[in-house]
């Protein structure tokens, strides 16, 4: 399972972005974040496009499958959204891992009992 800004766990910080220019600035040690992809797929498309790593928060299952489709690395959905998000993502096999965002580490053994790839907490987002 991966996990996403708990102090125990050192890994990439997810930055929001709403601009090209913030992609741009954007360093080997972030990935990019964009919310929610309705409103940010022209910046997917650029992300795809250069082969810049991304992330997105999305709403549904629609979302997730062309989330998958533009290759982003995460998508990012609320716990109670993950395990029908989830069991898409294994029927279709996506590259695209699933995030819960959580907002206790209490709630990681949950996700996990639900199969999901990972969580994230909002200790591992911040802005551009």
């Amino acid at each position: 399972m991966l996990i996403f800004g708990h102090k125990w766990v050192k890994n990439k910080e997810f930055k929001k972005v709403f601009s090209k220019e913030a992609i741009k600035n954007i360093t080997e040690n972030d990935i990019v974040l964009l919310e929610p992809l309705s409103d940010s797929i022209k910046l997917a498309q650029y992300c795809q496009k250069n082969s810049i790593p991304f992330a997105v928060t999305i709403n549904s299952t629609r979302e997730a499958l062309f989330s998958n489709a533009l290759n982003a690395l995460f998508v990012i959905c609320l716990p109670e959204d993950s395990p029908g998000i989830q069991a898409i993502a294994q029927e279709y096999l996506f590259d695209t891992k699933v995030l819960a965002l959580i907002s206790s580490d209490k709630e990681i053994e949950k996700m996990a009992r639900l199969s999901i790839d990972g969580v994230i907490l909002p200790e591992a987002i911040g802005l551009y």
